[in-house]
């Protein structure tokens, strides 16, 4: 096989499964690979070879985009010689460049604890600023996801998330009772149509509301943050992680979902213990 015919079959795996920028992402590693190697056997492309293709094309750049220029081409490797059954090693699996394009090491995330999560939601001043909270920290909605929401899109406990980051045409996103109960009175208080967005308010001003409440208790705080506390805490409570990972947070890979959960406080640690979540 090619390199060309490789990269032409991955490709169609891509645009079959992902979304318009992730492919755009691939893309610029892929022509690389194109440019240089197109008629070259893929099989005989060395480790040296990649590694050098690598580093030309990102010298300059930061450590992260390293990681995933080398990421992305891993994975390209990795899908041809499973699909194809190729009897091949992946060039991309030695030390050097494993260690070349290491992920760069980031500070583990500060997970909100409960009470901080529960008095921001208690001081916002309106229904829609705490469904918005809510739906972040109980659910685990993105906030992109959550401001594309139309009053069509929800039916019961369930939402229906269209264009997700997925790639996927949509996902379900599932509510607790008493945020459904307090959507459906929020919509039916408005007289909002079918189509109608249920919160026509932009990213930032979005951003700004949960920045805002976190600074009147002098905590960091960004969107995010929130759908991140919503994993964690549901992994602390007893959810297993594959749930915590497929349905809360509807990731692809467990790994990513891991890589959410923060660290046990000694505060919440001693909570755990007193109510029997955890044992000796």
């Amino acid at each position: 096989m090619t390199t060309k015919e490789a990269i032409t079959l991955f490709k169609y795996y891509l645009q079959a499964n992902h979304k318009k920028r992730t492919i755009a992402s691939y893309d610029l590693v892929l022509d690389r690979l194109m440019a240089i190697y197109a008629q070259k056997p893929l099989a005989d492309i060395s480790s040296d070879e990649i590694f050098h293709l690598l580093e030309s094309m990102t010298q300059n750049l930061s450590k992260s985009t390293r990681r995933l220029r080398y990421a992305q081409l891993k994975a390209f490797y990795n899908f041809i010689i499973d699909r194809c059954s190729l009897n091949m090693r992946n060039p991309c699996n030695t030390p050097p460049l494993s260690k070349s394009f290491k992920a760069p090491q980031y500070p583990p995330h500060k997970i909100l604890d409960r009470e901080t999560v529960d008095e921001m939601i208690y001081n916002t001043k309106g229904q829609r600023d705490r469904l918005i909270l809510e739906l972040q920290a109980r659910c685990g909605l993105r906030i992109g996801e959550l401001l594309k929401i139309k009053v069509s899109d929800v039916a019961d406990r369930t939402i229906t998330l269209r264009e997700p980051k997925s790639g996927k045409g949509a996902e379900k996103a599932y509510m607790p009772e008493s945020v459904s109960r307090k959507l459906a009175e929020y919509v039916k208080e408005k007289a909002l149509c079918d189509e109608d967005r249920i919160f026509p308010i932009c990213y930032s001003t979005a951003r700004s509301l949960v920045k805002g409440l976190g600074a009147k208790l002098n905590v960091h705080v960004s969107p995010h943050d929130l759908r991140r506390y919503s994993a964690t805490y549901a992994s602390r409570n007893g959810v297993p992680l594959e749930v915590v990972s497929k349905v809360i947070l509807r990731h692809q890979d467990l790994k990513t979902t891991q890589v959410y959960l923060g660290k046990i406080s000694d505060t919440e640690a001693i909570r755990m213990k007193s109510s029997n979540r955890i044992y000796q």
